[in-house]
């Protein structure tokens, strides 16, 4: 019996450990066009995600990006409004945002991990624009 109990219990901690390492799920997705994006997750955390962070931190490769010094960096985007999304399949959203970008699939994860790493992610991207000389504000039409 006692080989039987350490078996059970093996396989109960794998079991756990697996869990543990499966992000959460969402529970709650609410646009609120133009500005952001609300999310809740099965772990209790929440998010509210502006328009201009998803932007910038869209998945998908994007005629805006310009390169500076082998670094990939959007800019500009302060203004940019959410206009709609729409499901893919039952895990991710696709962003059509007002400059026409459309590209970016936003799994459930991916946005998990955007709002659990919002802070550092947003420094991280204001240290980039001020090291390049750029602005987070559109350029001027000439």
């Amino acid at each position: 019996m006692a080989m039987g109990a350490a078996v059970r219990r093996m396989h109960a901690a794998a079991a756990a450990a697996a869990a543990a390492a499966q992000p959460p799920r969402l529970t709650k997705l609410a646009l609120h066009p133009p500005r952001s994006v609300e999310v809740e997750f099965t772990d209790g955390s929440s998010f509210h995600l502006s328009a201009e962070f998803l932007r910038v931190h869209s998945p998908a490769a994007d005629s805006k990006i310009i390169s500076v010094s082998g670094e990939k960096v959007i800019f500009g985007q302060r203004y940019v409004g959410i206009m709609s999304a729409e499901s893919v399949g039952n895990y991710a959203i696709r962003i059509l945002f007002d400059d026409l970008h459309k590209t970016g699939i936003f799994t459930w994860d991916y946005l998990h991990h955007l709002g659990s790493k919002k802070f550092s992610l947003t420094r991280n991207y204001i240290r980039t624009l001020r090291k390049h000389g750029l602005s987070r504000d559109p350029q001027r039409r000439k």
